[in-house]
């Protein structure tokens, strides 16, 4: 019998890329990418996808706010460009969306719990991803629920209107994610997010 021969395939780490602005390499995750478009003016590329050389910054309200102050989007890309009216703002929102589209298609798939007593049980039979709070709850709707926690992480950035709305739901405080790509994936994001969420937690 001819024993097949066995292949080792090595998973190769995303490349990192330079923020313009600090001048530090770092994982595309933990950047933004722009490109600037044919009318010459700055367009935050969140997915990663559109076309043209990209420009990598930090992902941080503050590096954002002194690369626009400083014209160094201009220098990197070696021509005039114009950066639109609150744009830190707008890369807030697009973070924000990406991260509840990621968190609708999970709910989709059935990979999120939501509701106090079914993520309770979760907790409990230690089947969790990650944990996600809603932002706006009460003190002790937080403290009635970490109780449970065992080093899992918590996602704290969004409104419970808006875990709602992702979920088919008026509003909702608890959920979880099943361990899995989503909770990876997701975690990546709201780190992203976070850099420009002062007041939001994770």
């Amino acid at each position: 019998m001819v024993k097949k021969k066995e292949v080792n395939t090595i998973k190769t780490p995303p490349p990192d890329r330079k923020c313009i602005f600090t001048g530090e390499k770092q994982s595309k995750s933990n950047l933004v990418r722009f490109v600037v478009g044919p009318d010459k003016v700055l367009v935050p590329d969140i997915l990663g996808r559109l076309p043209g050389r990209g420009i990598w910054l930090k992902a941080s309200r503050h590096v954002l706010f002194e690369a626009c102050e400083k014209d160094v989007f201009s220098r990197a890309a070696r021509t005039s460009v114009t950066v639109p009216e609150g744009l830190t703002d707008l890369v807030e929102k697009l973070l924000k969306k990406h991260c509840l589209d990621i968190l609708s298609i999970a709910y989709g798939a059935g990979q999120i719990i939501g509701g106090y007593e079914k993520v309770k049980s979760s907790l409990l039979i230690k089947k969790v991803g990650v944990l996600i709070l809603a932002s706006d709850a009460a003190a002790g709707s937080h403290i009635k629920i970490t109780r449970f926690i065992d080093n899992k992480q918590i996602i704290n950035c969004f409104l419970g209107d808006e875990l709602g709305r992702v979920t088919g739901r008026k509003r909702l405080v608890y959920a979880v994610i099943k361990p899995g790509g989503f909770a990876k994936k997701l975690l990546i994001e709201t780190s992203r997010l976070l850099g420009f969420e002062e007041n939001a937690s994770i």
